[in-house]
């Protein structure tokens, strides 16, 4: 994770949603070379957790929902 001198919330925000976006690709990587059918649910569902606060993370940094405007 990138360390920032900034103290812009939003420049946080993006790094964080760019490193849930990373760990989400890894995942998904790491499904595939894995054979046991647990591991790989778990790692799926890890990865869908982690969109959804990805997705949270670009509601915030957009302004799109009401309780996230500035």
């Amino acid at each position: 994770m990138q360390v920032l001198a900034t103290r812009d919330p939003l420049a946080h925000v993006k790094n964080v949603r760019d490193e849930l976006a990373d760990l989400v690709r890894h995942l998904r990587d790491d499904i595939g070379r894995i054979d046991e059918p647990k591991a790989q649910a778990l790692f799926e569902t890890s990865a869908e957790v982690l969109l959804g606060l990805q997705t949270a993370f670009s509601h915030c940094e957009r302004g799109s929902e009401p309780g996230m405007r500035r």
